[in-house]
């Protein structure tokens, strides 16, 4: 359970948003601009202006530091460090982990290749990865395949049906449709920063 009570102020408006999510994976929608990934990089920590609360399985996360929060975040730029391969990309979120992110994701062809190397789908697996290895509470997604030509999508999508099969909560950033009815059976609308509307999704696959 994930309850949330955050508000930061915006450029053209103040994001404001009241919610208590009790699905294995939300999906967070609206058009763009609506306070989407701001709402997710407050739940991490990245905005330090953002105030009130985020409770995950009854800890109150918002007054700890991003590495405490026990947060996995996605960004839309994947953010792999480029100087580092996959393998170490992958363990730069530590190590307990390694031999089963990698079965889940099939990750052992890639260890040895640098990001640069790495096809789109590519890099999303190796970063989504990265943020399990951290043994998260919560996993924070940002249009994980905005960046993933349409052919290499239901394949991604496949593997992120794995991590949600894991049981690890899930909050996923997306304007398609189609990719938050594969995932998600809550869903959040956004719009100038507020909750519009909050819809139960039919079971996804």
């Amino acid at each position: 359970m994930i309850d949330i009570d955050l508000t930061l102020p915006l450029a053209h408006f103040t994001l404001e948003v009241r919610c208590l999510l009790e699905e294995k994976v939300t999906a967070v929608v609206g058009p763009s601009g609506s306070g989407k990934t701001s709402l997710i990089e407050s739940i991490a920590g990245l905005r330090p202006k953002a105030s009130g609360r985020v409770v995950i399985d009854g800890v109150d996360v918002m007054h700890l530091p991003p590495e405490k929060r026990r947060v996995g975040y996605v960004p839309q730029d994947v953010a792999l460090f480029p100087h580092l391969n996959a393998r170490r990309n992958l363990t730069f979120g530590g190590s307990d982990r390694f031999d089963d992110v990698v079965a889940i994701l099939e990750l052992a062809p890639l260890l040895h290749r640098a990001p640069a190397s790495l096809s789109g789908g590519e890099r999303q697996r190796v970063a989504l990865g990265r943020a399990l290895m951290t043994a998260p509470r919560l996993l924070l997604l940002d249009e994980p395949l905005a960046a993933v030509d349409q052919p290499l999508r239901e394949r991604v999508l496949v593997f992120l049906r794995r991590v949600r099969d894991l049981g690890v909560p899930m909050i996923y950033v997306t304007h398609q449709p189609a990719e938050a009815a594969a995932l998600a059976t809550w869903s959040v609308v956004l719009e100038q920063g507020k909750i519009a509307a909050q819809v139960k999704m039919p079971a996804a696959c």
